[in-house]
């Protein structure tokens, strides 16, 4: 569906986007993660045909930058991280200007359909002006989808919306992620892209790592078991699963012993044995899952040093 090989942007003697390749499936959501400045707006404006690259390919749904811009055009929506409406013209002849451009077929009924599904219908004749910055960025997302493009670009979707603006629209996200549509969502709401993306990558200018959230949790960490148990002190425990061979680290806590280990899966109902028998009870087992901004900040400073 999105196709990149070496792709890269200069402008003048600055290097925006290095050499990006990757590959993003059809059905996708793609999350795109990396601070400002990092090439992020950059690289969807190449992916949309908007700027040309300096050097290396890029494909959308088949077609070349570069050579088949208007076919890619045609097939991509894009938001931008402001929306950049008409303010003094209505929700709905905003769309309307737009549907023509894109030579949609029913450009009334195809308005109703989104301003419908996006909770604008009551307020489509009211300017947008006179509109939150929320139904805004809606009436914004409402615009990319007119034409029913096969791939959506979504620039910093959530950017600057109260909590409830921000969860409307991600929930409409996640309404769309069930149509089967392609999305590639440029996030810094880590929280975001954890819960709405299949796979994410780290971006920097260069590409630093790309894989499922989960996936990224174990490249980065072992993963850690946490055994909380009844007495005051872990410490005595220690030495029951010490000699363990999948055990990489072992830590005592107060009354909780913190072990790092691969396939807890397989392994912890060994551990629990070890201790049960030494005399240990056991309140309850659970994991230490790291968050993806602890990820996220490790790559990017490793991307800084570099």
């Amino acid at each position: 569906m999105i196709k990149t090989v070496g792709l890269t942007k200069k402008f003048d003697e600055h290097v925006a986007v290095d050499r990006l390749t990757l590959e993003i499936d059809e059905g996708e959501v793609f999350g795109f993660l990396g601070p400002n400045g990092a090439g992020k707006t950059t690289t969807v404006r190449m992916l949309t045909s908007l700027i040309g690259p300096t050097a290396g390919q890029a494909t959308v749904f088949g077609y070349q930058a570069g050579r088949d811009d208007q076919e890619i055009r045609r097939n991509v929506g894009i938001l931008t991280e402001t929306p950049g409406l008409y303010d003094r013209l209505s929700a709905q002849r905003n769309l309307e200007i737009y549907g023509r451009l894109y030579e949609v077929a029913d450009v009334p009924g195809q308005v109703e359909k989104y301003l419908r599904m996006l909770g604008l219908w009551e307020r489509r004749k009211d300017a947008a002006s006179t509109f939150s910055k929320g139904m805004k960025q809606k009436l914004a997302i409402a615009r990319a989808l007119l034409h029913e493009p096969k791939v959506l670009f979504l620039d910093e979707p959530t950017a600057g919306l109260d909590p409830e603006a921000a969860k409307l629209v991600r929930d409409f996200i996640t309404e769309l992620r069930g149509q089967g549509r392609t999305m590639f969502i440029c996030t810094h709401n880590l929280d975001e892209a954890d819960r709405l993306c299949g796979r994410i990558a780290v971006f920097n200018s260069r590409l630093r790592v790309v894989d499922t959230p989960s996936g990224l949790r174990q490249q980065m960490y072992d993963r850690q078991v946490v055994i909380h148990l009844a007495e005051a002190s872990a410490e005595p425990f220690v030495t029951a699963v010490a000699d363990c061979g999948f055990i990489n680290q072992i830590q005592a806590v107060d009354n909780k012993l913190i072990l790092a280990l691969d396939d807890p899966e397989t392994h912890n109902p060994e551990l629990i044995r070890r201790l049960v028998n030494a005399g240990a009870n056991i309140q309850f087992v659970g994991e230490l899952r790291h968050s993806l901004e602890d990820i996220y900040l490790q790559l990017v400073n490793e991307g800084d040093e570099s």
